[in-house]
C-alpha cells in the first residue's frame, strides 16, 4: 500500500476522534433525526426519488420504515487501513437501489430479506461491533437507508459509540442523503463503477449513474477531504474510492481515474479491485457475453498504468 506523504498521517497520540462527537456535543443530533424522519415521509434518499411515505408503504428498494440487515461481523477482507488487526465492523444492509446484472452479493442486494431492525436495535449492533474491538463501523449499501442510520446514530453516539463511521456505497447516492450524513460520516468509500450512461443503463438499470456518481463523489470529498491515516496505518477521515475493473472497459476505467485526478484530487486514495467474476445474470447469457469472463492481468496492469498517468499517487496495492 502506498499511503502517501507525511502530511497524510495523523499521529496516534493526537487523540483523533470521530466527527460525529462534535455534532453530539453541539446538540445537533436531534435536528438530524427530525430531518431524517421528514425525509422518510417523502423519500428522496437515493437518486430514484420515488417520493414514497416509508411509514406506510415501501419504495423501489423494498425497505420501509425499518432497515433490514443481512449480516454484521468483523470483516478482515477490506483494505488494510480499514481492517487493521481487529477487523472492520461491517453491517450489510439488505436490498440495493441499483440492479447490477453481475452482482456478487445478489442474494442480499436483490432481496429485502434479513433482520428488520429499529433504531435501537441498529444502535446496539454498532455498539456490539465496537465492543468486539472493530476499528470502525462499516455501513455497506447504505444509500437507501440513510434516514434509518441517522436515527440509530442518535442513540448509539450518546450510548458510547466512539469509532469512525465508514459509508461504503455504490456512489449512486442522493445529495439529500449525503448532506444529511454530513458531520456524521468520517470515511466515505464509494465504488465508482461506470463512466458511460449506456453501460450503466445496460448493466445496472441506471443511465444517470455516471452523473450521479460524479456529483456524489465531489460532495463526499467536500465534506471529508483526502483520506487521512493515523500513524498506525488506520484510516481516520477522508475519501477512499474503489473501482471494480471489468472486462473490456479499460477506456471507462481510464476516464474515471482521469476525472478523479483532475476534479477531485491527485491525492485521492484509490483501490483498483480485481475481484470481478461473472455472476448473477451474466454466466452463459448472450446479452452479457462481453463481461462473461474474469479480468485479465493485462487489464489490471492497464488500469494501474492509467492511474499513474492521471497523476494519482495513492493506490491500494494488495494484488
Amino acid at each position: 500500500m502506498r499511503s502517501g506523504s507525511k502530511e497524510d498521517l495523523i499521529p496516534v497520540s493526537t487523540g483523533y476522534e470521530p466527527a460525529y462527537l462534535a455534532l453530539h456535543r453541539g446538540g445537533e443530533l436531534d435536528a438530524k433525526v427530525r430531518q431524517a424522519m421528514t425525509e422518510m415521509e417523502n423519500c428522496q434518499a437515493c437518486p430514484r426519488y420515488c417520493g414514497v411515505d416509508r411509514s406506510a408503504s415501501t419504495p423501489m428498494c423494498r425497505i420501509g420504515r425499518y432497515a433490514r440487515v443481512a449480516a454484521a461481523f468483523p470483516h478482515f477482507g477490506e483494505e488494510a487501513c480499514l481492517r487493521g488487526r481487529r477487523g472492520s465492523g461491517t453491517i450489510f444492509f439488505s436490498s440495493c437501489n441499483l440492479r447490477c446484472v453481475f452482482c456478487q452479493n445478489w442474494d442480499i442486494s436483490c432481496s429485502a430479506e434479513g433482520r428488520e431492525l429499529d433504531g435501537r436495535d441498529l444502535a446496539d449492533l454498532m455498539l456490539g461491533l465496537q465492543d468486539a474491538g472493530c476499528h470502525n463501523i462499516n455501513l455497506v449499501t447504505p444509500e437507501h437507508v440513510a434516514p434509518h442510520i441517522v436515527e440509530a446514530l442518535a442513540t448509539a453516539i450518546p450510548d458510547g459509540l466512539r469509532i469512525p463511521l465508514v459509508y461504503n456505497t455504490s456512489a449512486y447516492d442522493g445529495l439529500t442523503s449525503l448532506r444529511l450524513m454530513e458531520g456524521l460520516v468520517d470515511i466515505y468509500m464509494p465504488d465508482f463503477k461506470f463512466w458511460e450512461p449506456e453501460t450503466a443503463r445496460r448493466l445496472a438499470r441506471a443511465g444517470d449513474y455516471p452523473q450521479v456518481a460524479r456529483t456524489a463523489v465531489a460532495e463526499m470529498h467536500r465534506q471529508v477531504g483526502d483520506l487521512l491515516l493515523s500513524s498506525d496505518g488506520l484510516a481516520r477521515r477522508g475519501l477512499l474510492v474503489r473501482h471494480l475493473v471489468m472486462p473490456g472497459q479499460q477506456a471507462e476505467t481510464a476516464a474515471i481515474l482521469q476525472w478523479l485526478a483532475a476534479r477531485i484530487s491527485t491525492n485521492t486514495y484509490v483501490n483498483l479491485m480485481d475481484q470481478y467474476r461473472p455472476d448473477h445474470r451474466v454466466p452463459d447469457n448472450p446479452r452479457y457475453q462481453d463481461i462473461d469472463r474474469r479480468v485479465l492481468r493485462q487489464e489490471m496492469d492497464a488500469a494501474v498504468g492509467a492511474a499513474r498517468r492521471a497523476g494519482l499517487r495513492r493506490l491500494d496495492e494488495r494484488r
